[in-house]
């Protein structure tokens, strides 16, 4: 490659989509790390999950 001056070419696997320099508005603490409620449906809680395809 070298004696023909070809180079590789480099991808980025991941690209960053967060910009962490935002500010607000962010959800506030409801939940504040009471784990235990007084009655049921006091408190829902979801996780998002991101997980990678091809398709983006």
């Amino acid at each position: 490659m070298h004696t023909h001056g070809l180079r590789k070419t480099w991808r980025r696997k991941f690209i960053h989509t967060k910009d962490s320099r935002h500010g607000p508005p962010t959800a506030p603490n409801v939940l504040d790390r009471q784990f235990e409620p007084e009655a049921p449906n006091q408190a829902w809680v979801s996780d998002i999950t991101y997980l990678r395809t091809r398709s983006g």
